[in-house]
């Protein structure tokens, strides 16, 4: 997929989530999303590509960077718990031949990364204050 794509695709479903607010904390070409005023995905362009970070279990992050040339450690974030998500033919620091022949950044994968973000933010809410259950929402099941 190519960078813009990712970023409509993501923002879509981002939108759709409930308790999602869209800011701009950093200017206006910083898209910041949160559930109930917590973090859970940002858009911005990153050496000209548009590029996404997203909040990641720390052993998913690394099997996802190393198979994936598109998928980066979060950049200026904590690079165990987030990631830097760009569309194909970016040039966001990667090592060269980091991914694996074949795998490529598909909607379904953009879907499942976008949805593990948001119910990881809300997994950590006081239970009172979560919009959804983060073990279910979305079709996710409890993997613990």
């Amino acid at each position: 997929m190519d960078p813009a794509t990712v970023l409509r695709l993501a923002n879509d479903q981002a939108m759709q989530y409930p308790s999602v607010e869209l800011d701009h904390p950093f200017g206006p070409d910083n898209a910041v999303y949160k559930v109930r005023g917590k973090m859970f995905m940002m858009a911005y362009e990153l050496r000209g590509v548009p590029s996404l970070n997203l909040k990641i279990d720390p052993l998913d992050g690394e099997v996802l960077r190393d198979a994936y040339a598109e998928i980066s450690p979060g950049y200026h974030m904590n690079k165990k718990h987030w990631i830097t998500v760009a569309g194909e033919g970016s040039d966001d620091g990667g090592e060269p031949g980091a991914a694996t022949a074949g795998d490529r950044l598909d909607p379904d994968l953009l879907h499942d990364l976008v949805l593990e973000s948001y119910c990881l933010v809300v997994a950590k809410m006081p239970k009172k204050d979560r919009p959804v259950d983060p073990d279910t929402f979305g079709g996710r099941r409890d993997s613990h």
